[in-house]
């Protein structure tokens, strides 16, 4: 830490020399004027790194000096000491983004503490969790190789989540060390889910699944009488979820859970299942017209609404609903000024996609992949979008009715960088994280093959079909053309297979405040 210079603003400066000998022996500079004027004249000529500013002096006040500071010096802190406990002049204070302020008579370690909170913050809280993460690496490695549980690997991811968020916060470099570990959690979680999958599909013994989203979540609130929101952000990650959480808290109280989205991890597989409450193939077989095979050209989506009708039918269910998809801004504009007529519904549906196209953006758009080249980044631009949209207003309009709110996805994305080489026949799906067909050829060492789909809950197109997923950070490739299609998909953001940021989402319960 260098040392700092700071303008110390008081007119009784004789009584501050304990003070002042203190910051000096400490490294400090520490410049003293005994009024406004000549405080303004100082910050006028040079720069500060921290100015003390007394309230109550003689000529200008300390309220009308903070403010002509402001003007001159907006991104220096002042730090206002005042004898008065007059709550509009901490108002005031507070108004004209004052760093801190404290009430005399204050003691020189309670400047210390001030000075160090405004000007080293950021490096001591990087320091501190550079030292956390480092202890804690130890023992969240112990937990990742002792995993053996889906309440486990929820503990395990969240861990991860959180010290990505706090190294990233306090500006750390341990993205290397950080990926490393995440990759480690990744390969155990991938062996986890080949051991598990299949039984969890016929076990009342099993997580939360994409399938019983409904049944379990939603179907019991609208029975306790509740009217019930649930928003579902395609594409939309627990880390991604962490970010957002601030810009709704003046708005609501959350209970958070995670929960497992089937296989394959995509809209035309994860999300029909949510609404319908069924696995794929069980969709298939009884609503044969709600459903399309990989190769159809019609959209894999085209049919939810009608989907949740099946839903409340099957459970008898006679709630009034609407479904609403929000594709673009104008779209959302025009959801909002439609509100009312949500309003007497017991249950309204909204799915919000952009995620998903900044995700496919990012993909084809060489500009967005600048924008979004890292999970920190991409982050960013969800945050980024999410404050300026409808979709916040979209919230707040429903903060102001008696509704209880889900907040939810249908699947994660993964940032894939290892490309896994696939020949197939041109009826094979494109999807990089997954395939169904026949005939495929590739090292089922290097993937999760499913080869009796049926036992999966998954739909056969062909008799002979095959599923094969892929793991961790890989991407399937073809043969032709190999390293072009590499160098476009390399970096770029994937779902469809198995990995924590795929398959463990987000399900959060929002209240009004």
């Amino acid at each position: 830490m260098k040392n700092e210079t700071i303008l110390w603003a008081d007119d009784e400066m004789d009584l501050l020399k304990p003070h002042l000998l203190f910051l000096s022996q400490k490294g400090y500079d520490v410049v003293t004027v005994t009024n406004g004027r000549d405080a303004l004249e100082q910050v006028g000529n040079r720069h500060f790194d921290l100015i003390i500013l007394d309230e109550n002096m003689p000529g200008l006040s300390g309220l009308e000096t903070l403010s002509r500071i402001k003007e001159k010096a907006p991104q220096t802190p002042v730090i206002m000491i005042t004898k008065s406990e007059e709550e509009d002049i901490m108002n005031q204070a507070i108004g004209n983004k004052i760093a801190d302020y404290l009430i005399k008579p204050v003691n020189p370690n309670q400047i210390l503490l001030s000075i160090k909170k405004n000007l080293y913050r950021k490096e001591i809280i990087s320091e501190q969790t550079a030292t956390d993460y480092r202890q804690e690496f130890g023992r969240i490695s112990e937990l990742i190789g002792s995993t053996n549980s889906w309440e486990e690997w929820y503990d395990v991811y969240r861990k991860l989540v959180y010290w990505e968020l706090e190294l990233e916060e306090s500006g750390e470099n341990f993205k290397e060390m950080l990926l490393m570990q995440k990759d480690e959690a990744n390969a155990a979680f991938v062996k986890f889910v080949k051991r598990n999958y299949e039984k969890w599909l016929t076990s009342e013994e099993r997580p939360l699944m994409s399938h019983d989203l409904f049944s379990r979540r939603v179907l019991p609130l609208l029975d306790s009488g509740e009217k019930v929101f649930v928003v579902l952000i395609d594409n939309f990650r627990y880390d991604q979820w962490r970010v957002l959480m601030p810009l709704l808290a003046d708005y609501f109280t959350f209970d958070e859970e995670l929960y497992f989205s089937i296989l394959p991890t995509s809209t035309q597989y994860a999300r029909n299942a949510v609404f319908a409450g069924l696995m794929p193939d069980k969709i298939a077989s009884m609503f044969p017209d709600l459903w399309s095979d990989e190769d159809e050209d019609e959209s894999k989506n085209a049919h939810e609404e009608a989907l949740i009708g099946t839903l409340l039918d099957r459970y008898r269910k006679h709630y009034s609903y609407s479904y609403t998809k929000i594709l673009e801004s104008a779209f959302g504009e025009r959801v909002l000024r439609d509100f009312s007529r949500l309003e007497n519904n017991d249950l309204n549906v909204c799915v919000i996609n952009f995620i998903d196209m900044l995700s496919h953006a990012r993909t084809d758009s060489k500009m967005i992949r600048e924008l979004a080249g890292t999970d920190a980044a991409y982050r960013s631009l969800t945050e980024s979008w999410f404050r300026h949209s409808p979709a916040l207003d979209l919230f707040r309009r429903i903060a102001e009715k008696n509704y209880k709110v889900l907040l939810t996805t249908d699947h994660g994305t993964i940032h894939v960088d290892n490309p896994v080489k696939v020949i197939s026949d041109r009826a094979t799906n494109t999807n990089l994280r997954y395939k169904v067909g026949k005939n495929m050829t590739y090292d089922p060492r290097q993937v999760f093959e499913i080869k009796t789909p049926a036992r999966f809950g998954l739909p056969s197109p062909n008799l002979s079909s095959t599923y094969i997923f892929a793991t961790e950070r890989d991407f399937f490739a073809y043969p032709n053309n190999y390293n072009h299609y590499v160098s476009y998909y390399k970096d770029t953001f994937q779902h469809g297979g198995i990995s924590m940021e795929e398959m463990i989402i987000p399900l959060i319960t929002l209240t009004r405040k």
